[in-house]
């Protein structure tokens, strides 16, 4: 009588097939960066977390392993659209899929973010709810 590994049922693999995937999270502010996390940790992906924009870049030029990046527009020394921008013009980066979020309410702020290339804008506040569609949305862009 053999054991069942893990891996053979089909609602852990689909958990596992997640969590080997990366999404960076880049927001200024710690408790929408928790809350982020702990949204998408839960949906099955692994997080890499960045506190501003300057730390996003870095991580990025290091690593360009990630599936998707969610990051705040308005952050300290790099802000998310120039981020977006950045990783367009690196052809190792430009494959991976944005989502722009902000509490801001200037309009001008989600179509800048659109003109950058993010293709996924979610207004703060949101809902759990909310999260997981846009981040169904943007896994669904991602080249994985």
């Amino acid at each position: 009588m053999s054991a069942t590994p893990p891996s053979s049922n089909p609602g852990n693999a689909a958990a596992s097939a997640n969590a080997a995937k990366r999404i960076l999270v880049a927001d200024d502010d710690p408790a929408i960066l928790r809350l982020v996390t702990a949204i998408v940790e839960k949906e099955g992906f692994s997080v890499i977390p960045a506190r501003d924009g300057r730390e996003a870049y870095k991580l990025l030029q290091a690593d360009a392993s990630f599936v998707a990046g969610i990051f705040d527009v308005v952050m300290p020394h790099i802000q998310g659209p120039e981020l977006v921008r950045y990783m367009k013009t690196e052809k190792r980066l430009m494959r991976i899929p944005v989502m722009m979020m902000t509490a801001e309410q200037n309009p001008k702020l989600s179509s800048d973010s659109f003109s950058a290339g993010a293709v996924v804008f979610l207004p703060k506040p949101f809902t759990t709810s909310q999260l997981q569609t846009m981040l169904r949305m943007l896994i669904s862009k991602a080249s994985i």
